[in-house]
């Protein structure tokens, strides 16, 4: 019985995200973390002391979510099974790797039936201007953000999952939530969201290298490693290079080079050294690789908890 106690919980959790990915209809506990994080930004990101306001905001509500949970799952210890279904639910709300392969599915057919659709569609997973892009650059960008999701939105909470549990679990998300609402280095959130990027770029450090270890663990290419360690540590980010330089070595393709964020170009480094044309059978073998990196995962994971 102690078995399935252990082991349950993540399994339905994961078959839940497969299977059903992140219903529009159903509350998200990630849309009440954006709440709370707008909450405090829009009451203390003005005046002085930015920094510290931001440090506050971002170490409170990370420990506030580490806290409550660990108080929910030793409350519900006495009760085995509801304490199984509510974990569960919460690892299922925790994974985010069916609906980005549904998008980046989505992308991909949109592309191919005309540029405006393809435009639109890569809008929906992606932060820059998507105006002006060439299929070739929505093909490029709907692949890197596959893989960076695959860090963020599947290996890294399965890594907090297996140190910290559930409680470790929904931390790392609330961690990575602030990051994308406040950790930007413009006027507006450069001194405020500082902490935010800084606990960002700690948690996801093991789980980025990681996840480009299992992918090219999963592509049966070890060689690629030294490609790895090559391409990802030239990208401007400390860890999304990774994931980013294991999926171009395996496709031999280049992703990276200038981006438009609304008015502002952007200009990242190349990752690889191929620019071919991208098709729908890499986008194929994108999917493949990423869900044999998320299996990969699972049973490091289940070792762990057995």
């Amino acid at each position: 019985m102690d078995v399935i106690f252990a082991v349950a919980p993540l399994l339905t959790g994961l078959a839940l995200d497969i299977l059903a990915g992140d219903p529009a209809w159903l509350p998200h506990p990630i849309v009440g973390f954006g709440k709370a994080i707008s909450y405090f930004e829009h009451r203390l990101n003005h005046g002085a002391h930015r920094v510290a306001k931001g440090a506050f905001t971002a170490v409170g509500l990370i420990m506030s979510v580490y806290l409550l949970s660990l108080l929910l799952m030793d409350f519900l210890t006495p009760y085995p099974w509801v304490k199984c279904m509510v974990e569960a639910i919460l690892i299922f709300f925790c994974l985010a790797g069916t609906t980005l392969v549904r998008e980046v599915k989505m992308v991909f057919e949109a592309v191919d039936r005309s540029l405006d659709d393809g435009r639109r569609q890569v809008g929906r997973i992606v932060g820059r201007d998507t105006a002006s892009l060439s299929a070739q650059e929505i093909r490029t960008a709907a692949l890197e953000t596959l893989a960076e999701n695959l860090s963020d939105g599947v290996i890294a909470p399965l890594f907090w999952y297996m140190i910290l549990g559930v409680p470790g679990m929904l931390a790392y998300k609330m961690v990575n939530t602030l990051d994308s609402m406040t950790g930007y280095r413009n006027d507006r959130f450069r001194d405020f969201g500082r902490w935010a990027a800084r606990i960002d770029d700690f948690a996801n450090y093991v789980p980025a290298r990681l996840t480009a270890f299992l992918m090219v663990v999963a592509s049966c290419r070890i060689s690629l490693l030294s490609f790895v360690r090559r391409y990802g540590r030239s990208h401007a980010s400390p860890n999304s290079g990774y994931p980013e330089a294991a999926l171009a070595g395996i496709l031999d393709c280049r992703f990276g080079g200038p981006h438009d964020y609304f008015g502002e170009t952007v200009y990242k480094p190349y990752i690889g050294d191929n620019p071919r044309e991208l098709t729908s059978r890499d986008m194929a073998v994108a999917i493949r690789i990423n869900r044999s990196a998320e299996l990969l995962m699972l049973l490091i994971v289940l070792a762990t908890r057995l």
